[in-house]
């Protein structure tokens, strides 16, 4: 008979069980790109004119940035940032100088652990050598590099700037800058792609010698170019093909996989990402942010309510740019966009739908010390998943089995 929780009828003495302060990352958003790919639902704007230097206002956006992070440091509570992830938008359109100044800035604000994973997010299409050692030098330890494919009628399909040879080429000019820790985007399920073409992009992408692959499936989203003119994307038959062969040859390679769509060799996961899915905390600065922050030191805004909370910035560039000013701009709102308590009664739901991603799952112990409830809170719900073949508990561990992790939706279901 499989393992099971034991569940008590009293679950009302949440209180006896308290929250601890997770580790705290820290996420930075660069909203603007070369050009809006149409699939893209992210924050991100074209900058319009002939080079990055003449359109991207780099210097005020880092000190918002810094100005942003300073209103967040109530958050911080004593504790180190374990990981830094420079998303967007296309990150490295900024200059060495701009990044240079904002990691000064960062630390005199914040303390970094001695062994900071600190990624960037890269696109083909802007690759410059002297940038990219330029990066490395200032303590950039970790690229994730943007390809989604190698084909280049894919890329073509997808609105990319680089072709798949600039892809190549990008990715050892990234090993020739000493980054020997990178990630590799790419997509699968693309307009006329064939089984045989997908895994000849993985293939490629193996070749290149990444430690980390997040392989994905191209799905369309609202308020995209892609969902108000759908491309033709394979059949379902040909997509479950394509992600059987994938994760096939990928573990053939070592890339074993740890979440849904993030494969890695051993010893580099994305630790960044791990945090996320673990439901530690993290800032968000920058326009358009999402962060997700514990808050011990005052009490919550309601009964109902948990210290946990999320909050998201001021989306546009130019809002965000005059944020803290009282204006006609942003009228005085600031950076912060937004800011909403988990309800007690929503947040083991919200651990468990990110933890659940991870194929190792999590630790029963995790749960107490994330959410501040007893385990019996979420017993019943195990226990039905683990009869219907979706769970399974491993000592002190609770992972999906291998048909729960294609139906984590139907899991959910049993704590709602």
């Amino acid at each position: 008979m499989a393992a099971s929780l034991s569940s008590s009828t009293d679950s009302t003495n949440s209180s006896a069980s308290k929250i601890t302060l997770p580790p705290l990352s820290l996420y930075i958003h660069v909203p603007w790109c070369v050009r809006k790919c149409p699939y893209c639902d992210f924050n991100s704007h074209e900058f319009k004119g002939k080079s990055a230097d003449e359109h991207i206002p780099e210097t005020e956006y880092v000190q918002a940035l810094l100005d942003d992070l300073e209103a967040d440091l109530s958050y911080v509570q004593g504790r180190k940032i374990q990981t830094i992830f420079i998303g967007g938008g296309t990150p490295s359109l900024l200059s060495v100088a701009a990044f240079e100044n904002l990691l000064t800035g960062l630390q005199k604000k914040v303390t970094f652990v001695n062994d900071i994973e600190i990624t960037m997010e890269a696109n083909p299409g802007t690759f410059e050598a002297e940038k990219f050692s330029g990066y490395r030098k200032l303590g950039i330890n970790r690229l994730s590099i943007g390809v989604q494919s190698f084909a280049d009628k894919q890329l073509k399909h997808l609105g990319r700037i680089h072709d798949g040879q600039q892809a190549i080429a990008a990715i050892k000019m990234a090993k020739e800058a000493g980054f020997d820790n990178f990630n590799i985007d790419l997509m699968h399920g693309l307009p006329d792609q064939s089984e045989a073409q997908a895994l000849a992009d993985i293939q490629q992408a193996i070749d290149l010698g990444p430690t980390h692959l997040s392989w994905y499936q191209l799905t369309i989203e609202p308020n995209t170019e892609f969902f108000k003119r759908p491309p033709v994307l394979p059949e379902d038959e040909t997509l479950w093909d394509i992600q059987e062969a994938g994760q096939a040859l990928l573990a053939k390679h070592g890339f074993m996989q740890y979440e849904v769509s993030a494969y890695a060799q051993a010893g580099k996961q994305a630790t960044h990402n791990l945090n996320y899915w673990q439901f530690g905390d993290y800032l968000g600065i920058g326009a358009g942010a999402h962060g997700k922050v514990t808050d011990l030191m005052n009490a919550p805004e309601s009964l109902t309510a948990s210290p946990v909370f999320r909050t998201w910035k001021t989306r546009a560039p130019k809002d965000f740019l005059n944020a803290g000013k009282a204006n006609a701009t942003n009228k005085g709102k600031g950076f912060l966009a937004g800011k909403e308590s988990i309800q007690n009664e929503d947040l083991g739901l919200e651990f468990l739908m990110n933890a659940l991603r991870l194929q190792d799952g999590f630790d029963l112990n995790l749960f107490e010390q994330r959410t501040g409830f007893p385990l019996d809170t979420i017993a019943d719900g195990i226990n039905a998943a683990i009869e219907k073949g979706l769970l399974i508990k491993q000592g002190s561990q609770i992972k999906t089995t291998p048909q729960g992790s294609l139906f984590l939706n139907e899991i959910l279901a049993f704590f709602m």
